[in-house]
């Protein structure tokens, strides 16, 4: 069958994940206006992205800008690393050659750098303009409180730091509000770590960088949209009138207006060695305890000689969601496997197998399916997150930490149907 085909199921899955998300929520009386203003909005901006005249040309030109920047971090990572930081391939000037891909010091770097290039960006209020620009936007199209539009639009460039921005106002949040904050934390990934998927799928994926970017800004509608259907706001927001603008005091304390620029560079770049430390320490730990499971499933064999694993598991539940997607019939096990593995391991890992899958003379996956599985893993869906979110939500509003915890199980499952909503529209839109 041709891509027409696959393209009317990727609408479809669209529609069933969106019904999934009502049918697994309160089922209260539904705000319309807000849902179909995600929905409008999630499919305008995809529009835009894929059939838009010159959008393929600012793509390139932004994918051109962030490899040439991720070029550039990695002259500081060579100089402390030496022949570790280089590339397989790679030498150095004296002719010392790399020794083969280490993940630790040729991807993690890159997060420091942009960590500390966002703390420069935001020291000049850069990114505070976008950051409102989006925000106004949220409000408008989807009629959401000034601290909801705030929070989301927010999460194109940081993930819990995003709460810091309405921090004054989470106490009093609503379920709803809390839910679609906690979502769009988890359906998003932060800006300073976007350079380990560009990394990673830059030789296999034309103008990825720009893609990623679209692909967590047309997942904040769709989480919106997802947790709207899943808990309707009941309640009265504190901010449901008010402008989604942050006031210049809460600014600098919260989005980073250093003294002078080389102290937002180093508070940044120090944000930033956290943040690689934090990646690290979780593969360590979440590929450790995998191997640990995997070790007592694999007495159980299944039919020939595979032994059962986690990562089969997780295949078998996520194979439903990779045929609602548009994959072809024989995309759709690879497909499975990274959206299943992508809870235990993190997209970071299941971008890196992606990566694997289309190398070579014979991709796994079609342009227009890689278009889709790119754009569906691109969220922090994974069991970390809720350590992540949950906990970080929890230090500025402690008495509300038990319902925070189930809110969280909550938006894990709700950001994963929003990041497959993103998914469906790439593979609807995209050539």
């Amino acid at each position: 069958m041709d891509d027409s085909f696959y393209r009317l199921i990727s609408l479809l899955g669209f529609g069933v994940l969106s019904f999934l998300a009502w049918g697994t929520g309160i089922r209260e009386k539904v705000a319309w206006k807000t849902v179909l203003g995600g929905g409008l909005l999630a499919w305008g901006i995809g529009g835009l992205v894929f059939l838009a005249p010159g959008s393929r040309a600012v793509i390139r030109f932004f994918n051109d800008a962030f490899v040439a920047f991720l070029s550039a971090s990695g002259k500081g990572a060579i100089f402390l690393f030496g022949p570790l930081a280089l590339g397989p391939g790679m030498k150095l000037p004296d002719g010392t050659s790399s020794i083969g891909f280490v993940l630790a010091f040729q991807v993690l770097p890159s997060v420091v750098f942009f960590s500390g290039l966002v703390g420069l960006l935001y020291h000049f209020g850069i990114l505070q303009a976008i950051v409102r620009f989006f925000a106004r936007i949220f409000y408008r199209a989807m009629k959401l409180s000034g601290a909801e539009s705030l929070a989301a639009s927010a999460n194109i460039f940081v993930g819990i730091e995003s709460g810091l921005a309405v921090r004054k106002y989470i106490p009093k949040m609503t379920e709803s509000e809390l839910l679609t904050l906690l979502t769009c934390m988890m359906a998003t990934v932060a800006s300073t770590v976007m350079a380990v998927y560009v990394i990673a799928l830059n030789n296999v994926f034309p103008g990825v960088a720009g893609h990623l970017v679209s692909a967590s800004i047309i997942s904040i509608p769709c989480a919106v949209l997802m947790s709207k259907l899943a808990c309707p706001e009941t309640g009265e927001p504190e901010t449901r009138n008010m402008s989604p603008i942050i006031d210049q005091t809460q600014e600098k304390e919260d989005l980073g207006k250093s003294a002078g620029a080389m102290t937002a560079l180093i508070e940044g770049g120090t944000q930033g060695i956290q943040m690689a430390m934090g990646i690290a320490a979780l593969l360590i730990v979440v590929l450790g305890l995998k191997g640990g499971i995997d070790l007592i499933l694999g007495n159980v064999v299944l039919s020939g000689e595979e032994a059962l694993s986690l990562d089969k598991i997780l295949e078998w539940i996520a194979l439903p969601f990779a045929i609602l997607l548009g994959l072809r019939p024989e995309e759709w096990q690879a497909g499975a496997q990274l959206l299943g593995s992508r809870f235990i391991e993190t997209e970071v890992s299941a971008y890196f197998q992606l990566a694997g899958m289309q190398a070579g003379d014979q991709p796994m996956f079609s342009s227009r399916s890689l278009s889709a599985i790119t754009y569906a893993l691109c969220g922090f869906v994974h069991i970390a997150s809720l350590s992540i979110f949950v906990g970080g939500l929890s230090r500025l509003i402690p008495e509300r930490t038990g319902e925070l915890s189930l809110l969280g199980l909550k938006a894990l499952w709700i950001a994963f149907l929003a990041t497959l909503a993103t998914g469906c529209i790439a593979g609807v839109l995209a050539s």
